[in-house]
């Protein structure tokens, strides 16, 4: 018999990422063949017209004037207080929801949700999210021992499906004394999908009315890693001003990055931030996160929480950073139009994309889909119900031709199937 030493709560499956081996096959074709002759859409980073990563200037020239010792020295368990009052800031802008706001600091956002999801649900219990999600998500709650249980995103219409939220919302609450919900919004991780203001009404009247239940908790996670590639930096915003004056049992968790907005996407740097109407509760938010902060990275990134605090702080530095922002998510924009244009002159189905770095194609087998693009040189991530193609990383040209190669492979594809039934 083979020996074995790991727990059996730490036995999974001996595969590899599936993202970062087609990137691997990607950069592989591109040395083979050049990098003009490869469209590689796994790459989650926005990266420039000739592959290159994009790393803002006003960013890394902040990060290396910073003095060693800021650099360097130990941070506090729950981050640095200048640091914190920026994130507040940036995050919220003129949207600060009236309340008691609390944020503690996180190794990425992908911290921000191992804090919320271990401190605020119990072994056993399913976590809520769309049915079309960062995967994750799974790898996260289910090292804990939780489950994933998801809603449809989408109606037959490709409008926000409520009816299928509510109904998984109340099937949870019927039987789990806490409600937590994972909403990826604005920008949406894969399919570029914000949730509107009126369907954050509809959320939130929901989750009013199970909160009458005293007995009841609901935690609304919302992870806004794109959200500084909306196209509208204020009024992507306006929802942080409905989460003022909830019910006390109604805790709302934002889970902030710094990855994507100042493109340090290794710096992993970030902040758990809870909106609530009780003090009590954002006190317990506080010592409960730091507890769990020390227990399993001790403390953050020095280096990064300086360089935003500094940037946020000086109105200069902010503007400057702003505009170089804006720059690239101009980019960012035409590369997006340009694809769901073609997309809908060569007749390819996509899912209703408003914002972010990706878009998300809809098909019966990803799996061959994204096998089938890789002998026309297109690489795009094949996920349970179809295919991620990452315009942030592929230049306005590739993204103009990449609608129809994606629609040759997808009837090819089915063409086969049908052959072989």
């Amino acid at each position: 018999m083979t020996q074995s030493m790991v727990a059996k709560h730490s036995m999974w499956p001996r595969k590899k990422d599936i993202i970062f081996n087609l990137s691997e096959r990607a950069q592989k074709a591109e040395r083979a063949i050049g990098k003009d002759n490869v469209i590689n859409g796994t790459i989650g980073a926005l990266m420039d017209d000739e592959g290159k990563l994009i790393t803002m200037e006003t960013v890394y020239n902040e990060y290396k004037s910073l003095e060693n010792k800021d650099i360097s020295a130990y941070a506090a368990l729950e981050g640095q207080p200048d640091y914190l009052e920026a994130v507040k800031k940036i995050c919220f802008k003129e949207y600060l929801p009236e309340g008691y706001v609390k944020a503690v600091a996180s190794p990425g956002g992908s911290g921000a949700i191992k804090l919320a999801t271990w401190n605020y649900t119990n072994e056993g219990d399913e976590l809520l999210t769309s049915d079309w999600f960062w995967s994750p998500y799974v790898s996260i709650t289910e090292e804990i021992g939780r489950k994933v249980a998801t809603y449809k995103l989408f109606d037959e219409n490709n409008n926000f499906n409520f009816k299928s939220f509510k109904e998984e919302f109340l099937r949870i609450s019927s039987k789990q004394e806490r409600i937590f919900t994972i909403l990826n919004t604005p920008a949406h991780n894969p399919t570029g999908y914000s949730v509107s203001d009126d369907e954050w009404d509809k959320i939130l009247d929901l989750s009013k009315e199970v909160a009458q239940d005293k007995n009841k908790k609901i935690i609304l996670f919302v992870d806004i890693a794109y959200i500084d590639f909306a196209k509208d930096d204020n009024g992507s915003r306006k929802f942080f001003s409905k989460f003022s004056n909830l019910p006390e049992n109604v805790l709302v968790i934002v889970g902030f990055s710094m990855s994507k907005g100042f493109t340090a996407y290794g710096m992993r740097m970030g902040a758990a931030i809870c909106i609530t109407a009780s003090e009590n509760v954002a006190e317990e938010f506080y010592y409960a996160c730091v507890h769990s902060c020390r227990a399993n990275w001790s403390n953050c990134n020095r280096g990064a929480m300086s360089l935003l605090s500094n940037i946020v702080k000086d109105q200069q530095k902010l503007k400057t950073y702003t505009e170089e922002k804006n720059m690239h998510k101009e980019m960012l924009n035409k590369r997006a139009d340009i694809f769901v244009k073609e997309a809908k002159k060569v007749g390819l189905p996509i899912l209703p994309y408003i914002d972010g770095f990706f878009i998300s194609i809809p098909c019966d087998n990803p799996m061959e889909v994204s096998e089938e693009l890789t002998k026309d040189n297109v690489y795009a991530v094949p996920l349970k119900m179809g295919i991620r193609f990452a315009i942030c990383a592929v230049s306005e040209e590739k993204c103009k031709i990449a609608p129809s190669i994606i629609k040759n492979a997808l009837e090819y594809v089915e063409s086969q199937k049908s052959l072989n039934i």
